[in-house]
This record gives C-alpha cells, structure tokens and sequence, in this order.
C-alpha cells in the first residue's frame, strides 16, 4: 500500500471512530439508560421475576417440595458393603489344622437394615406440612412485595406532582420577579419590592433541590426492589382523576381478614406444624421400634498371597444372619428424663404459637379499625379540600391581579400563592393517601390488591 492510500485508510478509520465514540463509549460512561414506563401493574411484575428476596423464599419452597415429595426414603433400608484384609497376630486353632496356614484373611461383608417406627409416618406429613407451610411463606412475600411496589410506586408519584408544584411556584416566582421589575420601571413600586421578589425567588432554589434529591433516592429504592440498577430511569403513569371513596364495614373486613390474611394464615400453619412435631417426638420417644436387619459375609480360607481367589470356591466361607428386634426406650417413660422433657418443651411451643396467633388476630382487628378510621378521615378531608382549593385559587387569582395594578403589596402574593400551593398539595396527599390506605387494608384481610377499589390497580 503506498503512503496516498495509507493515509486516507487512516483517514477514514479515525473518522469512523471520531463518529461511534461519542454514542459507544462516551454514551456508556455518561449512565443513561433508556426511561422504562410502567403502570403499577408492571412494576409488580417486574418485581415477581426480579426480586432477590422472593427468589431466596421460592428456592426454599422448591426445597421443601422435594424433600416432601421424597419422605417416603426413610423407609429405603440402609445398605453397606465392606471388604477387609486382616492378618492375625497369632495362629488360631483353625489355622493349625489348615493343611496351607496362613495368618491372612480376605472377607467381604454385605448388610442391610431398616428401623421402623411410628414417628416415620408422622414425619412424613410433618415434612408435608413444611412444604405447605413453605408455599404459604412464599405467598406471604409476594404479597408484602406487590404491597411494597404498588405503595411506592404512588409515594414517588406523590414526590413527582409535589416536585412539579415546585417548579411551578418558581415560575410564578420569576414572573413576580418580572412583574416587580416592571413596577419599579415604571415608578410604580420601590425597589425594596424588586429585591423581596428575587430573594423569593433564590429562597425556592433550594426547596426545589431537596425535593428532586429525594425523588432520584426514591427512584433508586424502587429500581432495587423491582431488581434493576439504581440508575434506571422510570416513567410513570400519572394518576389524573381522583380516588374512588368506597363505604366501609370494620365487622366484614375483621371477618375476611380472619380467614384469608397471609400472616394469620402462615402461623395457623406453623401450628399445625408445630402439633406434628410434637406426634412425631412422642412416637419415637414413647411407642417401640421395630429393627430388621440382614447380613451376608463370605471369607477366604486360603493365603490370599498365594491361593488364587476364585479358583476354587470352596475355599470361601459364608455366614449371614437375619435379627428382628423390638425395642422401647423405658428411660423416656420417666417424667425427668430428657425425652419426656422434650415432649413438655413441645407443648410449651404449641401454647406459645397459639398465643401468638391469637395476638395477631387482635392486632389485625386494631390494624383494620384503625385503617377504616383514617381512610374515613383523608375521605373527609379530601372533600373539604376540594373546596379550599377552590377558594385559594379565587383569592390567588383576585390578590396578584390588584398587585398587577399596584393595589397589593408583594407579601400579600406570596401568601396567596403559599396558601394555593399548600392546599393543591394537600389535595394530593389526601388522594395518595387514600390509595396507599386502600392497599394496606387490602394486604390486611388477604384480598387481591384492586378488590377494594379497581383504581390503580391495573
């Protein structure tokens, strides 16, 4: 290749790589990830297939599984073989009648037993019962999941609307701004109302800050939830109308809530669990055992240094015998002893769960009375709201028009503004409030999210 042709190989590759840099590698250091839109039930979703905690619950649950679908081993007999070689001390009277002593000896032994008992087949329904108590621990995850994802997936959209009144309100601040330097322009206002303005203005910088800030960590939480990177972009389906104020009846939701709450419905497992255990302890402990066994061995008779091994089988000899044997452990029959110790240890494990399930069967019924009595109050509220909404815009509206003719003083705007403000976010997290509220009772009497009120849940 001459150097003409060199060069402009050259040429072309650097311009080439001058034209992929910026959108390859520049592009990869930079972090930006494509956004990723999602509705609350997307996020769900996503989380269900990426979570690493609910993938740590289902590896347990496939364990439990197997090892139920695999109990019935305990009953394969334990099966040994065993060869030795073995030189006597000294010569034994067997030996010295030998026509070819030796001192050496080959064997092989092969033995099989089983030990059956009562308890073996209530450990089979106790590792059942695991695998079930397994599937309902899983379930109890994914629910608190979904719960997790739905409630901040709204708090982030509550941080988003509050991050856009912010903005908002330094745009008016500007316009004021303007608006105060026109006065001043024009003689109409001191220049004390021009500085007021700008130092509002700055004075919401900061406010606008924080607010992002906690947006992008809430951001990043919900990216490791949902199993993505921190710096996932996400965008949002914006919730425009207003909840849905259902009526409330405590009595019906307690009654659900008794038989179809995750947390109520895994410690009901966990005694039924607990009450197998216990079976299982005092049949092994207090009922006998049957023990069979079996056993074959076959030694050479010959030097096996020197007699070929199988070149006359009657050099082998062969033993064996068959035990069947029942047995009771009568030192578990005393009330000092360990076992028995063991059983009244169990009793105290079941009084205690049923202790426990009783105390979360109170606290749920405060749980739910307390919920339906703060959903009661944002519905209140939000209703009263709407109305001061309504009038703080009138009154906004009215102040910065009479300060456009330079009947109102600065200060006077700004408060109107603060109060409008204050009372659409208000609003807001009345709505957002509302909604998450709706999804703790749901979680609370163990219906599927959306039951209550389909808004947000699709």
């Amino acid at each position: 290749m001459n150097k003409k042709n060199y060069g402009r190989a050259v040429r072309l590759f650097m311009g080439a790589l001058a034209f992929f840099l910026p959108w390859g590698i520049f592009g990869q250091e930079s972090g930006q990830r494509p956004v990723m839109s999602l509705s609350p039930g997307e996020a769900v979703d996503l989380a269900l297939r990426n979570n690493l905690g609910l993938e740590s619950s289902r590896i347990g649950v496939e364990g439990a599984k197997r090892k139920s679908d695999l109990s019935w081993n305990s009953f394969v007999p334990g099966v040994s073989a065993a060869g030795s070689l073995v030189r006597d001390n000294e010569r034994t009277a067997a030996s010295i009648l030998n026509p070819n002593p030796s001192q050496w000896h080959v064997a092989g032994t092969l033995q099989a037993q089983l030990n059956i008992n009562l308890a073996m087949f209530e450990a089979m329904r106790t590792l059942r019962l695991d695998y079930e108590r397994g599937i309902i621990s899983y379930e109890v995850a994914r629910v608190q999941l979904e719960r997790d994802v739905r409630q901040s997936y709204y708090r982030i959209l509550l941080a988003e609307e509050g991050v856009k009144l912010n903005r908002e309100n330094f745009s008016n601040a500007e316009r004021r701004v303007s608006m105060a330097r026109d006065n001043y322009q024009a003689g109409l206002a001191p220049e004390l109302s021009l500085l007021q303005a700008q130092v509002a203005r700055e004075n919401l910088r900061p406010v606008i800050d924080q607010a992002e800030n906690n947006l992008k960590a809430a951001m990043a939480q919900f990216a490791m939830i949902l199993g993505l990177a921190y710096n996932t972009q996400f965008e949002f389906i914006t919730v425009e109308d207003e909840p849905e104020f259902i009526p409330l009846d405590v009595a019906e939701l307690i009654s659900r809530a008794a038989s179809g709450k995750p947390d109520i419905l895994a410690l009901k497992q966990s005694i039924l669990t607990l009450e197998s255990q216990r079976r299982a302890l005092k049949f092994s402990n207090l009922t006998p055992s049957l023990s069979l066994s079996w056993n074959s061995t076959r030694a050479f008779t010959q030097d096996p240094w020197k007699t070929g091994w199988f070149s006359n089988m009657d050099n082998w000899m062969q033993s064996g015998s068959l035990t069947i044997a029942l047995s009771l452990r009568l030192h578990s029959l005393l009330p000092f002893s360990a076992d028995y110790q063991g059983i009244r240890d169990a009793d105290d494990s079941l009084r205690s769960a049923s202790i426990r399930l009783a105390q979360t069967i109170q606290g749920t019924e405060l749980e739910i009375y307390n919920t339906v009595l703060s959903l009661e109050k944002t519905r209140t509220s939000a209703e009263a709201q709407s109305l001061t909404i309504t009038l703080a815009e009138q009154a906004y509206r009215l102040t910065e028009e009479a300060y456009r003719a330079g009947l109102q003083d600065l200060l006077e705007v700004q408060n109107a503004e603060l109060a409008l403000h204050q009372a659409r976010l208000q609003m807001l997290e009345q709505n957002f409030n509302y909604r998450i509220g709706l999804i703790d009772l749901e979680y609370a009497i163990g219906v599927p999210f959306g039951t209550l009120s389909s808004k947000g849940s699709e």
